[in-house]
């Protein structure tokens, strides 16, 4: 059996705090702490922790040539834990799960900050609706006595400030300003399916194909992308749409069509929402939800471990969210975007490995509900007046 180190690890020591009963006992209220080392890795869910000669044992083997296990100068407590662990690659076929998330991660030319940041970054079963409640910091007003006072909301930088001339405020401008976050659905009303094509249509719909090679191509779109890779793929959840079956869809933006994917269960389709967006259930009764999945392979394709791929990556979710958002708003729609959702249910759901493909935002639309039960940021009392 061969051996290499797995594609991308970093070390992080963590401090851990506990009371000192020695010292209690003999009278003084003393804590004590421990420093222990944890390895992440960009295809591992969890940090795992080692020892120090485990530690020296991943520094010292490298992670593209394979050493015979015979040659590793390690104690075999040592390397069986990190074999076990998924920290140690091998040829061995018992081993091969390992091998296989670890060649996807270094195939997939990730930046390693990036593959780290990604990976340990998602989040499984969190309501953070519920963490906010329990937290007591659902409003503003509760969020400053939580938190202290904020950072300013505007930077003030010294010297005068020249004043820009009034301008016609004109329909555009009267679009942007009826754009507002929706926690209000009517869980009773569908939308049309010509309404979400008009979406799709508008936002992540190829409106052409510029064909470089017979196995090469490249999409225009309406929405702007790093390198013009357009790597984002259109899951949909949807549950009250005109002609379509509530279910989980992949959407393909040169067909302009929508194919049917396996329920993962026989749980509600709001539950399932709901779960998504990690419990915020003022979002879990949107007629359609669309989750935002970056195929990273494709951007770092051309940018290769690169430290701003995934951030380009990031922009193409924020253009496609704002483009979602106006055409919603335009044609009388109510739309939410969110980055607190649960990464690893929506890859269950959908079948996504989370290496080469995974969720990072979930938009959804719908009408808006005639009863406002949950607050939205309407300031100027354009959407709901007064």
């Amino acid at each position: 059996m061969k051996l290499r180190r797995c594609t991308t690890v970093m070390f992080e020591p963590r401090e851990q705090v506990s009371v000192d009963l020695t010292a209690i006992l003999a009278g003084r209220a003393e804590l004590s702490s421990t420093t222990a080392w944890f390895a992440l890795a960009a295809h591992l869910e969890q940090p795992v922790p080692v020892t120090a000669s485990q530690r020296e044992l991943l520094g010292a083997l490298s992670p593209r040539q394979w050493t015979p296990v015979d040659e590793v100068s390690h104690s075999s407590g040592d390397w069986l834990g990190l074999l076990e662990a998924g920290l140690l690659i091998s040829d061995a076929a018992q081993h091969h799960a390992h091998r296989q998330r670890d060649e996807a991660v270094r195939d997939g030319h990730w930046w390693p900050l990036a593959a780290l940041a990604h990976r340990h970054g998602r989040w499984q079963g969190v309501n953070s609706a519920a963490e906010m409640r329990d937290n007591h910091m659902v409003t503003a007003r509760e969020l400053r006595q939580q938190l202290g006072v904020p950072p300013p909301a505007v930077q003030e930088r010294t010297g005068p400030y020249q004043a820009l001339p009034a301008v016609e405020t004109t329909e555009y401008d009267r679009l942007l300003e009826r754009r507002t976050t929706c926690r209000n659905f009517d869980a009773e009303r569908s939308i049309s399916s010509e309404l979400l094509a008009q979406l799709l249509q508008r936002t992540v719909k190829a409106q052409a194909v510029v064909q470089v090679d017979a196995d090469t191509q490249f999409l225009k779109k309406h929405v702007p992308s790093g390198g013009g890779l357009h790597a984002t793929e259109t899951y949909l959840l949807v549950q009250r749409v005109q002609g379509l079956e509530p279910g989980l869809y992949h959407y393909h933006p040169i067909r302009h069509a929508l194919a049917a994917l396996p329920r993962p269960s026989d749980r509600p389709l709001q539950e399932i929402a709901e779960r998504m967006v990690s419990g915020q259930d003022w979002f879990s009764n949107a007629a359609a939800h669309l989750v935002l999945v970056p195929r990273f392979a494709r951007t770092q394709w051309k940018y290769r471990n690169h430290a701003k791929a995934y951030r380009a990556l990031l922009l193409d979710i924020g253009h496609i969210s704002q483009a979602l958002y106006m055409a919603a708003t335009e044609r009388g729609l109510a739309a939410f975007v969110t980055a607190a959702i649960n990464d690893v249910d929506i890859e269950q759901a959908f079948g996504l490995d989370g290496i080469t493909q995974g969720p990072v935002a979930v938009v959804g639309v719908g009408w808006r509900s005639g009863t406002l039960t949950t607050t939205e940021f309407d300031p100027n009392r354009v959407v709901w007046p007064a």
